[in-house]
Protein backbone atom coordinates (compact mmCIF):
# COMPACT_ATOMS: atom_id res chain seq x y z
CA UNK A 1 0.00 0.00 0.00
CA UNK A 2 1.05 3.47 -0.50
CA UNK A 3 -0.23 6.50 1.30
CA UNK A 4 0.30 9.93 0.47
CA UNK A 5 0.12 12.07 3.95
CA UNK A 6 0.43 16.09 4.80
CA UNK A 7 4.44 16.18 5.21
CA UNK A 8 5.42 17.30 8.86
CA UNK A 9 5.89 20.94 8.93
CA UNK A 10 8.43 20.27 11.60
CA UNK A 11 10.72 18.41 9.01
CA UNK A 12 12.83 19.98 6.18
CA UNK A 13 14.43 19.15 3.68
CA UNK A 14 17.88 19.48 3.86
CA UNK A 15 19.49 22.54 1.81
CA UNK A 16 22.05 22.31 -0.81
CA UNK A 17 22.61 20.02 -3.77
CA UNK A 18 21.46 16.54 -3.36
CA UNK A 19 23.93 13.84 -3.08
CA UNK A 20 24.19 11.51 -6.01
CA UNK A 21 25.36 8.03 -5.41
CA UNK A 22 24.88 3.91 -5.96
CA UNK A 23 24.96 2.26 -3.17
CA UNK A 24 24.75 -1.85 -2.78
CA UNK A 25 22.94 -3.32 0.25
CA UNK A 26 22.08 -7.21 1.15
CA UNK A 27 18.44 -7.16 2.68
CA UNK A 28 15.80 -9.64 1.95
CA UNK A 29 12.93 -6.99 1.54
CA UNK A 30 9.33 -8.17 1.55
CA UNK A 31 8.42 -5.04 -0.03
CA UNK A 32 9.47 -6.27 -3.24
CA UNK A 33 6.56 -8.53 -3.50
CA UNK A 34 4.50 -5.60 -4.26
CA UNK A 35 5.89 -5.93 -7.83
CA UNK A 36 5.70 -9.31 -8.51
CA UNK A 37 3.67 -10.33 -11.18
CA UNK A 38 0.82 -12.38 -8.65
CA UNK A 39 -2.17 -11.32 -7.74
CA UNK A 40 -1.18 -7.23 -7.47
CA UNK A 41 -2.98 -5.17 -4.85
CA UNK A 42 -1.18 -1.98 -5.58
CA UNK A 43 -3.21 0.02 -3.02
CA UNK A 44 -2.18 3.64 -4.13
CA UNK A 45 -4.32 5.34 -2.19
CA UNK A 46 -7.87 5.98 -3.34
CA UNK A 47 -31.05 12.32 -19.69
CA UNK A 48 -30.07 13.58 -22.70
CA UNK A 49 -30.77 13.41 -26.37
CA UNK A 50 -27.91 11.94 -28.41
CA UNK A 51 -26.76 14.78 -30.75
CA UNK A 52 -26.44 14.33 -34.64
CA UNK A 53 -22.49 14.94 -34.46
CA UNK A 54 -21.85 12.56 -31.74
CA UNK A 55 -21.64 9.59 -34.82
CA UNK A 56 -18.41 7.82 -34.61
CA UNK A 57 -16.30 9.93 -37.31
CA UNK A 58 16.78 -15.37 0.11
CA UNK A 59 19.31 -12.13 -0.41
CA UNK A 60 19.06 -9.49 -2.68
CA UNK A 61 21.61 -7.17 -4.81
CA UNK A 62 19.91 -3.90 -4.65
CA UNK A 63 21.76 -1.21 -7.33
CA UNK A 64 20.27 2.17 -6.16
CA UNK A 65 20.29 4.92 -8.65
CA UNK A 66 18.97 7.74 -6.31
CA UNK A 67 17.84 11.13 -7.42
CA UNK A 68 19.79 14.14 -8.41
CA UNK A 69 19.23 17.76 -7.26
CA UNK A 70 15.45 17.80 -7.15
CA UNK A 71 14.00 19.80 -4.08
CA UNK A 72 11.82 17.06 -2.99
CA UNK A 73 14.24 14.26 -2.98
CA UNK A 74 14.33 13.91 0.87
CA UNK A 75 10.50 14.87 1.62
CA UNK A 76 10.12 11.57 2.47
CA UNK A 77 11.73 11.86 5.84
CA UNK A 78 9.03 14.30 6.72
CA UNK A 79 6.40 12.12 6.30
CA UNK A 80 3.78 12.04 9.23
CA UNK A 81 1.12 9.45 9.75
CA UNK A 82 -1.49 12.45 11.49
CA UNK A 83 -2.56 15.20 10.04
CA UNK A 84 -0.88 18.47 11.24
CA UNK A 85 -2.83 21.24 12.18
CA UNK A 86 -1.85 23.79 10.01
CA UNK A 87 -1.78 22.07 6.79
CA UNK A 88 -5.07 22.19 5.03
CA UNK A 89 -5.67 18.92 3.59
CA UNK A 90 -4.59 15.16 3.20
CA UNK A 91 -5.52 12.88 0.52
CA UNK A 92 -4.92 9.17 0.02
CA UNK A 93 -5.75 7.38 -3.32
CA UNK A 94 -6.26 3.28 -3.83
CA UNK A 95 -5.30 1.54 -6.67
CA UNK A 96 -5.89 -1.96 -6.78
CA UNK A 97 -4.31 -3.78 -9.75
CA UNK A 98 -5.95 -5.65 -12.22
CA UNK A 99 -3.36 -8.11 -13.49
CA UNK A 100 -3.09 -11.31 -11.81
CA UNK A 101 -0.86 -13.92 -13.72
CA UNK A 102 1.85 -15.93 -11.74
CA UNK A 103 2.64 -18.51 -14.53
CA UNK A 104 1.81 -19.32 -18.14
CA UNK A 105 -1.29 -21.52 -16.68
CA UNK A 106 -4.57 -21.18 -18.42
CA UNK A 107 -6.36 -24.16 -17.16
CA UNK A 108 -9.32 -22.42 -15.81
CA UNK A 109 -12.56 -22.76 -17.55
CA UNK A 110 -14.96 -20.50 -19.03
CA UNK A 111 -18.26 -19.89 -17.95
CA UNK A 112 -21.32 -21.78 -18.74
CA UNK A 113 -22.38 -19.68 -21.95
CA UNK A 114 -18.52 -20.06 -23.12
CA UNK A 115 -17.75 -16.84 -22.84
CA UNK A 116 -14.60 -15.36 -20.97
CA UNK A 117 -14.41 -12.55 -18.36
CA UNK A 118 -12.34 -11.03 -16.78
CA UNK A 119 -12.64 -13.08 -13.24
CA UNK A 120 -12.25 -16.48 -15.03
CA UNK A 121 -8.62 -14.76 -16.71
CA UNK A 122 -7.93 -14.53 -13.07
CA UNK A 123 -8.63 -11.18 -11.93
CA UNK A 124 -11.74 -10.28 -9.56
CA UNK A 125 -12.48 -6.65 -9.74
CA UNK A 126 -15.38 -6.84 -7.35
CA UNK A 127 -12.61 -8.46 -5.20
CA UNK A 128 -10.38 -5.48 -5.39
CA UNK A 129 -13.26 -2.97 -5.02
CA UNK A 130 -14.20 -4.69 -1.94
CA UNK A 131 -10.78 -3.99 -0.28
CA UNK A 132 -11.05 -0.21 -1.43
CA UNK A 133 -14.27 0.18 0.43
CA UNK A 134 -12.67 -1.48 3.66
CA UNK A 135 -9.60 0.76 3.27
CA UNK A 136 -12.33 3.95 2.99
CA UNK A 137 -13.60 3.06 5.96
CA UNK A 138 -10.40 4.46 8.03
CA UNK A 139 -9.43 6.97 5.38
CA UNK A 140 -12.98 8.29 3.05
CA UNK A 141 -11.00 10.89 0.99
CA UNK A 142 -9.41 8.50 -1.27
CA UNK A 143 -10.41 7.23 -4.80
CA UNK A 144 -8.49 10.03 -6.85
CA UNK A 145 -5.98 9.44 -9.41
CA UNK A 146 -3.19 10.92 -7.74
CA UNK A 147 -2.68 11.44 -3.79
CA UNK A 148 -2.34 15.52 -3.26
CA UNK A 149 -0.07 16.79 -0.84
CA UNK A 150 -0.10 20.47 0.51
CA UNK A 151 2.36 22.33 3.07
CA UNK A 152 3.46 25.87 4.13
CA UNK A 153 6.53 24.86 3.01
CA UNK A 154 5.49 24.46 -0.51
CA UNK A 155 3.40 27.65 -0.29
CA UNK A 156 0.22 27.53 -2.76
CA UNK A 157 2.03 24.76 -4.53
CA UNK A 158 0.67 20.99 -4.55
CA UNK A 159 2.60 18.23 -5.04
CA UNK A 160 0.58 14.71 -6.63
CA UNK A 161 2.22 11.60 -6.24
CA UNK A 162 1.44 8.12 -7.85
CA UNK A 163 2.90 5.11 -8.17
CA UNK A 164 2.29 1.92 -10.57
CA UNK A 165 3.66 -0.72 -12.83
CA UNK A 166 3.32 -2.50 -16.21
CA UNK A 167 1.36 -5.51 -14.74
CA UNK A 168 0.79 -9.15 -17.48
CA UNK A 169 1.83 -6.80 -20.34
CA UNK A 170 5.57 -7.61 -19.52
CA UNK A 171 4.74 -11.20 -19.94
CA UNK A 172 4.17 -9.81 -23.94
CA UNK A 173 7.51 -8.15 -23.66
CA UNK A 174 9.50 -11.00 -22.81
CA UNK A 175 7.97 -13.76 -25.49
CA UNK A 176 8.07 -10.31 -28.01
CA UNK A 177 11.23 -9.53 -27.45
CA UNK A 178 10.36 -5.82 -27.23
CA UNK A 179 11.71 -4.35 -24.20
CA UNK A 180 12.10 -0.31 -25.19
CA UNK A 181 8.33 0.34 -25.81
CA UNK A 182 7.17 -1.21 -22.13
CA UNK A 183 9.28 2.06 -20.46
CA UNK A 184 6.98 4.18 -21.95
CA UNK A 185 3.89 2.34 -20.69
CA UNK A 186 5.39 2.68 -17.22
CA UNK A 187 5.18 6.55 -17.30
CA UNK A 188 1.71 6.33 -18.24
CA UNK A 189 0.17 4.63 -15.32
CA UNK A 190 -0.11 7.51 -12.11
CA UNK A 191 -2.00 6.26 -9.61
CA UNK A 192 -5.51 4.88 -10.30
CA UNK A 193 -7.05 1.87 -9.22
CA UNK A 194 -5.62 -0.42 -11.40
CA UNK A 195 -1.94 -1.64 -12.38
CA UNK A 196 -0.33 -1.35 -16.03
CA UNK A 197 3.07 -1.96 -18.83
CA UNK A 198 7.56 -0.04 -19.46
CA UNK A 199 6.81 2.90 -21.87
CA UNK A 200 3.73 2.05 -20.35
CA UNK A 201 5.25 2.49 -17.02
CA UNK A 202 6.23 6.59 -17.49
CA UNK A 203 2.39 6.78 -19.57
CA UNK A 204 0.75 4.74 -16.71
CA UNK A 205 2.36 7.40 -13.80
CA UNK A 206 2.20 10.52 -15.61
CA UNK A 207 -1.67 10.31 -17.29
CA UNK A 208 -2.94 10.18 -13.86
CA UNK A 209 -1.28 12.61 -12.38
CA UNK A 210 -2.23 15.23 -14.82
CA UNK A 211 -6.19 14.41 -14.52
CA UNK A 212 -5.67 16.40 -11.28
CA UNK A 213 -4.15 19.03 -13.39
CA UNK A 214 -0.66 19.03 -12.27
CA UNK A 215 2.38 18.96 -14.31
CA UNK A 216 4.57 16.21 -14.05
CA UNK A 217 8.53 17.24 -12.88
CA UNK A 218 10.00 13.69 -11.51
CA UNK A 219 9.88 10.13 -12.30
CA UNK A 220 11.76 7.46 -10.61
CA UNK A 221 11.47 3.24 -11.43
CA UNK A 222 11.93 -0.10 -9.74
CA UNK A 223 13.73 -2.51 -12.27
CA UNK A 224 13.96 -6.30 -10.27
CA UNK A 225 14.98 -9.30 -12.08
CA UNK A 226 16.63 -13.04 -10.93
CA UNK A 227 19.57 -12.19 -12.88
CA UNK A 228 20.63 -9.00 -14.01
CA UNK A 229 20.76 -8.94 -18.14
CA UNK A 230 22.65 -5.13 -18.62
CA UNK A 231 21.48 -4.67 -22.17
CA UNK A 232 17.79 -5.85 -21.38
CA UNK A 233 17.79 -3.34 -18.13
CA UNK A 234 19.55 -0.81 -20.73
CA UNK A 235 16.77 -1.14 -23.35
CA UNK A 236 13.88 -0.56 -20.22
CA UNK A 237 15.98 2.50 -18.87
CA UNK A 238 16.11 3.60 -22.53
CA UNK A 239 12.15 3.24 -22.90
CA UNK A 240 11.61 5.33 -19.42
CA UNK A 241 13.59 8.07 -20.29
CA UNK A 242 11.99 8.56 -23.65
CA UNK A 243 8.24 8.08 -21.77
CA UNK A 244 9.63 10.87 -19.84
CA UNK A 245 11.03 13.18 -22.62
CA UNK A 246 7.26 12.86 -24.13
CA UNK A 247 5.71 13.84 -20.86
CA UNK A 248 7.78 16.83 -20.07
CA UNK A 249 9.43 15.44 -16.35
CA UNK A 250 13.08 14.20 -15.13
CA UNK A 251 13.97 10.80 -14.63
CA UNK A 252 15.55 12.13 -11.98
CA UNK A 253 16.30 7.91 -10.00
CA UNK A 254 15.41 5.01 -9.42
CA UNK A 255 16.42 1.33 -8.17
CA UNK A 256 17.55 -2.23 -9.79
CA UNK A 257 17.04 -5.29 -7.45
CA UNK A 258 18.84 -8.53 -8.48
CA UNK A 259 16.95 -10.96 -6.59
CA UNK A 260 18.04 -14.88 -7.45
CA UNK A 261 15.86 -17.37 -7.32
CA UNK A 262 13.08 -14.79 -7.29
CA UNK A 263 11.93 -14.60 -11.03
CA UNK A 264 12.22 -16.99 -13.74
CA UNK A 265 15.27 -16.49 -16.14
CA UNK A 266 14.77 -13.77 -18.68
CA UNK A 267 11.66 -12.37 -16.50
CA UNK A 268 11.62 -9.05 -14.55
CA UNK A 269 9.20 -6.81 -12.93
CA UNK A 270 9.09 -3.20 -13.02
CA UNK A 271 7.42 -0.41 -10.85
CA UNK A 272 7.63 3.47 -10.81
CA UNK A 273 6.29 6.67 -9.23
CA UNK A 274 6.48 10.25 -10.25
CA UNK A 275 5.25 13.46 -8.83
CA UNK A 276 3.87 16.79 -10.35
CA UNK A 277 3.10 20.20 -9.12
CA UNK A 278 -0.08 22.21 -9.45
CA UNK A 279 -1.41 25.72 -7.61
CA UNK A 280 -3.61 24.66 -5.28
CA UNK A 281 -6.32 26.99 -7.24
CA UNK A 282 -5.61 25.14 -10.08
CA UNK A 283 -6.78 21.57 -9.32
CA UNK A 284 -9.10 19.72 -11.34
CA UNK A 285 -11.10 17.75 -9.21
CA UNK A 286 -14.97 17.43 -10.79
CA UNK A 287 -16.64 19.67 -7.55
CA UNK A 288 -17.92 22.10 -10.73
CA UNK A 289 -19.41 19.25 -12.90
CA UNK A 290 -22.80 19.63 -13.39
CA UNK A 291 -25.76 18.00 -15.36
CA UNK A 292 -25.49 18.88 -19.09
CA UNK A 293 -21.69 18.86 -19.07
CA UNK A 294 -20.00 17.52 -21.98
CA UNK A 295 -17.54 14.35 -22.42
CA UNK A 296 -15.22 13.92 -24.70
CA UNK A 297 -13.00 11.19 -25.46
CA UNK A 298 -9.54 11.18 -26.50
CA UNK A 299 -8.62 8.12 -28.81
CA UNK A 300 -6.23 5.47 -27.24
CA UNK A 301 -3.56 3.88 -29.45
CA UNK A 302 -5.00 0.47 -28.69
CA UNK A 303 -5.04 -2.04 -25.43
CA UNK A 304 -2.80 0.25 -23.38
CA UNK A 305 -1.31 -1.59 -20.05
CA UNK A 306 -4.73 -2.74 -18.69
CA UNK A 307 -7.15 -6.06 -19.32
CA UNK A 308 -3.67 -8.51 -20.40
CA UNK A 309 -4.59 -11.20 -17.94
CA UNK A 310 -7.90 -11.63 -20.05
CA UNK A 311 -5.98 -10.73 -23.14
CA UNK A 312 -3.44 -13.57 -22.88
CA UNK A 313 -6.52 -16.15 -21.96
CA UNK A 314 -8.27 -15.17 -25.36
CA UNK A 315 -4.62 -15.34 -27.28
CA UNK A 316 -4.54 -18.93 -26.03
CA UNK A 317 -7.69 -20.58 -26.42
CA UNK A 318 -8.03 -18.56 -29.95
CA UNK A 319 -5.05 -20.81 -31.02
CA UNK A 320 -3.25 -17.64 -32.73
CA UNK A 321 0.14 -16.75 -31.81
CA UNK A 322 1.77 -13.13 -31.48
CA UNK A 323 3.48 -13.70 -34.59
CA UNK A 324 -0.12 -13.95 -36.79
CA UNK A 325 -1.44 -11.08 -38.43
CA UNK A 326 -4.33 -9.66 -36.79
CA UNK A 327 -7.74 -10.79 -37.66
CA UNK A 328 -9.85 -8.10 -39.67
CA UNK A 329 -7.45 -5.67 -38.67
CA UNK A 330 -4.53 -3.71 -40.67
CA UNK A 331 -1.42 -5.94 -41.81
CA UNK A 332 0.28 -6.03 -38.74
CA UNK A 333 0.49 -9.05 -36.09
CA UNK A 334 -1.08 -9.65 -32.99
CA UNK A 335 2.10 -9.53 -31.26
CA UNK A 336 2.51 -5.62 -33.19
CA UNK A 337 -1.25 -4.43 -32.07
CA UNK A 338 -1.05 -5.69 -28.08
CA UNK A 339 2.58 -4.01 -27.80
CA UNK A 340 1.73 -0.44 -29.29
CA UNK A 341 2.83 1.77 -26.33
CA UNK A 342 -0.06 3.90 -23.94
CA UNK A 343 -0.39 7.49 -25.46
CA UNK A 344 0.94 9.83 -23.21
CA UNK A 345 -1.73 12.42 -22.59
CA UNK A 346 0.15 15.17 -20.79
CA UNK A 347 0.70 17.81 -23.28
CA UNK A 348 -2.15 17.63 -24.79
CA UNK A 349 -4.44 17.68 -21.47
CA UNK A 350 -2.78 20.38 -19.95
CA UNK A 351 -2.82 22.05 -23.09
CA UNK A 352 -6.89 21.67 -22.83
CA UNK A 353 -6.98 22.63 -19.15
CA UNK A 354 -4.71 25.54 -20.18
CA UNK A 355 -7.46 27.09 -22.65
CA UNK A 356 -10.64 26.74 -19.81
CA UNK A 357 -13.53 24.80 -19.55
CA UNK A 358 -12.13 21.37 -17.90
CA UNK A 359 -14.32 20.32 -15.18
CA UNK A 360 -12.80 16.70 -14.40
CA UNK A 361 -10.61 14.18 -16.17
CA UNK A 362 -10.68 10.26 -16.10
CA UNK A 363 -7.68 8.37 -17.33
CA UNK A 364 -9.39 5.35 -18.39
CA UNK A 365 -7.34 2.18 -17.23
CA UNK A 366 -8.37 -0.84 -15.39
CA UNK A 367 -12.20 -0.68 -14.93
CA UNK A 368 -12.75 0.61 -18.02
CA UNK A 369 -14.96 2.97 -19.06
CA UNK A 370 -17.63 1.66 -16.83
CA UNK A 371 -15.31 1.90 -13.43
CA UNK A 372 -13.30 4.92 -14.02
CA UNK A 373 -15.61 7.92 -15.42
CA UNK A 374 -18.12 7.82 -12.38
CA UNK A 375 -14.11 8.66 -10.06
CA UNK A 376 -14.68 12.04 -10.90
CA UNK A 377 -18.45 13.03 -10.28
CA UNK A 378 -20.04 14.79 -7.77
CA UNK A 379 -22.37 12.71 -5.85
CA UNK A 380 -26.02 11.98 -8.20
CA UNK A 381 -24.33 12.64 -11.33
CA UNK A 382 -23.71 9.93 -13.99
CA UNK A 383 -22.79 9.35 -17.16
CA UNK A 384 -24.95 8.46 -20.26
CA UNK A 385 -22.35 7.43 -23.11
CA UNK A 386 -23.23 7.20 -26.78
CA UNK A 387 -21.73 3.96 -28.03
CA UNK A 388 -21.39 4.30 -31.58
CA UNK A 389 -19.38 7.93 -31.23
CA UNK A 390 -16.02 6.90 -31.19
CA UNK A 391 -14.25 4.39 -33.30
CA UNK A 392 -12.84 1.27 -31.91
CA UNK A 393 -9.88 -0.09 -32.85
CA UNK A 394 -9.48 -3.27 -34.52
CA UNK A 395 -7.77 -5.18 -32.16
CA UNK A 396 -10.82 -4.57 -29.28
CA UNK A 397 -13.12 -6.28 -32.11
CA UNK A 398 -10.68 -9.44 -32.18
CA UNK A 399 -10.44 -10.23 -28.37
CA UNK A 400 -14.18 -9.89 -27.96
CA UNK A 401 -14.79 -12.37 -30.97
CA UNK A 402 -11.76 -14.57 -29.95
CA UNK A 403 -13.46 -14.68 -26.14
CA UNK A 404 -17.11 -14.29 -27.24
CA UNK A 405 -16.81 -11.64 -24.37
CA UNK A 406 -19.85 -9.48 -23.46
CA UNK A 407 -20.27 -6.00 -24.35
CA UNK A 408 -20.63 -5.22 -20.40
CA UNK A 409 -17.16 -7.42 -19.91
CA UNK A 410 -15.36 -5.12 -22.15
CA UNK A 411 -16.42 -1.71 -21.51
CA UNK A 412 -15.88 -2.96 -17.77
CA UNK A 413 -11.97 -4.33 -18.69
CA UNK A 414 -10.66 -2.42 -21.50
CA UNK A 415 -10.48 1.25 -22.45
CA UNK A 416 -12.07 0.57 -25.92
CA UNK A 417 -10.48 2.98 -28.11
CA UNK A 418 -10.61 5.99 -25.69
CA UNK A 419 -7.78 6.29 -23.02
CA UNK A 420 -8.42 9.68 -21.47
CA UNK A 421 -11.70 11.48 -20.94
CA UNK A 422 -12.41 15.28 -20.09
CA UNK A 423 -15.05 16.54 -18.69
CA UNK A 424 -16.22 20.12 -20.20
CA UNK A 425 -18.62 22.52 -20.41
CA UNK A 426 -20.34 22.98 -23.63
CA UNK A 427 -18.78 26.15 -24.62
CA UNK A 428 -15.11 24.14 -24.22
CA UNK A 429 -16.80 21.18 -26.38
CA UNK A 430 -17.35 23.31 -29.50
CA UNK A 431 -14.17 24.59 -29.05
CA UNK A 432 -12.19 21.31 -28.57
CA UNK A 433 -14.08 19.65 -31.22
CA UNK A 434 -13.57 22.25 -33.71
CA UNK A 435 -17.46 22.96 -34.00
CA UNK A 436 -16.88 26.91 -33.66
CA UNK A 437 -15.02 27.20 -37.13
CA UNK A 438 -11.79 26.43 -36.06
CA UNK A 439 -9.80 23.49 -36.81
CA UNK A 440 -9.43 21.28 -33.46
CA UNK A 441 -6.23 20.91 -32.18
CA UNK A 442 -6.35 17.22 -31.24
CA UNK A 443 -8.16 14.35 -32.52
CA UNK A 444 -11.59 13.97 -30.45
CA UNK A 445 -14.97 12.51 -29.64
CA UNK A 446 -18.23 13.73 -28.37
CA UNK A 447 -18.75 10.65 -26.19
CA UNK A 448 -21.69 11.60 -24.21
CA UNK A 449 -22.54 13.48 -21.33
CA UNK A 450 -23.33 14.12 -17.34
CA UNK A 451 -26.81 13.38 -16.34
CA UNK A 452 -28.66 13.60 -13.39
CA UNK A 453 -30.36 10.80 -11.63
CA UNK A 454 -28.37 8.31 -13.55
CA UNK A 455 -26.17 5.98 -11.56
CA UNK A 456 -22.47 4.97 -12.96
CA UNK A 457 -22.49 4.88 -16.22
CA UNK A 458 -24.81 3.74 -19.03
CA UNK A 459 -24.75 3.35 -22.63
CA UNK A 460 -27.23 4.23 -25.59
Amino acid sequence: MQAVFDLNPNSRPPVGPAAHYIGVSMAANAMTTAFKANTELSRCVKSSLRPSSSKANPNEAQLCRLPIGLPFNNFSSGLSLTSAGNISQSRRVMSVSKNNESSNDFSASRRGDDSWTYKDAGVDIDAGMALVDIIKQEDPEIGSFGGIVQDEILDDVCLVHGTDGVGTKLKLAFETGNHETIGIDLIIAFPTRFVHSFNSQVAMNVNDIVTLGAKPVSFQDYFATGRLDVDIAAKVIKGIRNGCKQSGCKLSGGETAEMPGFYKDGEYDLGGSAVGVVKKGSIIDGKNIVAGDVLIGLPSSGVHSNGFSLVRRVLADSGLSLKDQLPGGEAITLGEALMVPTVIYVKQVLDLIRKGGVKGVAHITGGGLTENIPRVFPKGLGAVIYKDSWEVPPVFKWIQEAGRIKDAEMKRTFNMGIGMVLVVSQEASHRILGEDGNVAAYKAYHIGEVASGVEGVIYI
